[in-house]
């Protein structure tokens, strides 16, 4: 699921060398925290969200199939 997430993110950037991914696991969840250009956030988030939220809703139902839960947060 981390490569996943960091060849999407990495693909809707402009400055994918700038992408950084934090991972914290707790016992029923996983948290990504996604750290970017400031430029490159808007991008990332898309019109009204859509962007995040398909990228979301990719790794929920992934993390379904064990059971777990997964948060997305774009760090600021």
């Amino acid at each position: 699921m981390d490569e996943f997430l960091r060849y999407v993110v990495q693909q809707l950037v402009e400055y994918p060398e700038e992408v950084a991914i934090e991972r914290r696991q707790d016992s029923d969840k996983t948290t990504y925290f996604l750290s970017m250009r400031q430029t490159d956030v808007g991008r990332l988030i898309g019109k009204g969200g859509s962007t995040i939220q398909a990228i979301r809703e990719l790794l929920r139902a992934s993390a379904e199939k064990d059971g777990r839960k997964v948060i997305v947060e774009i760090a600021e």
